[in-house]
């Protein structure tokens, strides 16, 4: 793994995890499509011995997920909601978790119906302007980060966040959900935190045509204790899967910067429009913490969060126009997504929440692909002006 850590991004990309079969030579890791592998004597085997605990093709992906995030041990899941639940039950009944207000939905949801009903205590906190050490308890054991955050794109200070939870004498364990942001554009192993989380659903995949999630961490005993959790709750990434995202993996470096070549454009055109009230995108200087961003990543990535003038109709009209632009939830596809997070991504927050947190019924989220930046552009201006 040091060796693979000097190579470069978009070489560890196409090469980490993969080495040819030995059988055939195939350059490309096979499908292993088994559930169970052949023991020479009792207990004597090639190092594997049943699919939910150890699969070659799913630990080809988990060697690369670990590489990418300048990590050294990786952990494939079945979606990205297995990977928050895998690290919840790393805690206790009465163990107080600080999440970041806006977080996820699905998150969100997990947190707040399942978690908090098994005896977890948890407190949202706008952790972009609020100070972690404020709410720190005896009890923490967690802090939650998303950076960017869905779907209001805060930035998180991630190293001042671990360096806030380290002066504290029951360290909380720090973890970070980089979906958005990829370990293209930042690693947060290597800013501090203990546990990096993703959907690989998203960006890593690429293709819209798996749901998946990972986890990675440097860190030995926190490793054991998530590979004896994920072999016991079960929640891993099938052979087939498994594969799509190794594929998708080889591609990431050159997505994630045509993502963010075209969203960053799309951004300042989308500021300047009649029909937008206001744009919300950590490469543009307006971004409340844009320095931040600067600082910790070394791009934006490729989702713009904007508010559209007038109310939910003219929200539902713009979305209607929308020909290039799906109308779908989920995120980080060669193709373009458009989403309202107040109806979609976000319906299971609270409403009081959501107010909260400014996710109104004017609040579009987009997922600009790898298209054409003009086609785009022509599909998002003619279908604003419809809207007005």
């Amino acid at each position: 793994m040091s060796e693979l850590n000097k190579q470069g991004f978009s070489t560890k990309a196409v090469h980490a995890g993969v080495v040819p079969d030995p059988t055939t030579g195939a350059i490309m890791t096979p499908i292993y499509a088994t559930s169970t592998y052949v023991q020479a004597s009792p207990g004597k085997h090639k190092g594997f011995e049943y699919s939910r605990t150890g699969n070659p093709t799913r630990r080809a992906l988990e060697q690369s997920l670990a590489a990418l995030e300048s990590g050294k041990f990786g952990f494939a899941l079945s979606s990205g909601c297995t990977g928050v639940d895998l690290c919840m039950h790393l805690l206790q009944q009465g163990d107080h978790v600080i999440s970041v207000d806006d977080v996820y939905g699905g998150t969100a949801r997990l947190f707040r119906t399942v978690w908090a009903h098994h005896g977890l205590e948890f407190d949202f906190v706008d952790l972009a302007n609020q100070a972690l050490g404020d709410f720190i308890k005896p009890n923490t054991k967690m802090v939650w980060i998303e950076s960017p955050t869905n779907p209001m794109l805060k930035i998180i200070d991630i190293r001042k966040v671990v360096e806030t939870a380290a002066k504290h004498q029951a360290r909380p364990l720090v973890v970070v959900d980089n979906t958005f942001a990829t370990p293209y554009f930042q690693q947060p192993l290597s800013l501090g935190a203990d546990i990096v989380l993703h959907s690989t659903t998203k960006y890593l995949n690429g293709h819209s045509d798996v749901v998946g999630g990972a986890l990675v961490t440097n860190d030995d005993k926190l490793a054991a204790r998530l590979a004896h959790l994920h072999n016991s709750q079960g929640g891993v990434q099938g052979p087939f899967d498994s594969w799509l995202v190794l594929r998708g993996i080889k591609t990431l470096a050159l997505r994630m910067a045509q993502h963010e070549k075209s969203a960053l454009e799309i951004a300042k055109r989308l500021e300047a429009h009649a029909q937008v009230e206001s744009v919300i995108y950590p490469g543009l200087s307006s971004h409340p913490q844009h320095e931040v961003a600067k600082k910790q990543m070394t791009g934006f990535g490729g989702m713009i969060t904007f508010f559209i003038r007038g109310n939910l109709d003219n929200s539902r009209r713009f979305l209607e126009q929308l020909r290039l632009f799906g109308l779908a939830e989920s995120l980080g596809g060669v193709e373009s997504l458009a989403e309202h997070p107040a109806i979609m991504t976000h319906a299971s927050v609270p409403a009081e929440v959501r107010k909260k947190l400014g996710i109104s019924d004017t609040l579009v989220r987009l997922s600009v692909g790898i298209e054409n930046l003009e086609d785009l552009w022509l599909d998002l201006d003619g279908a604003l002006k419809a809207s007005a």
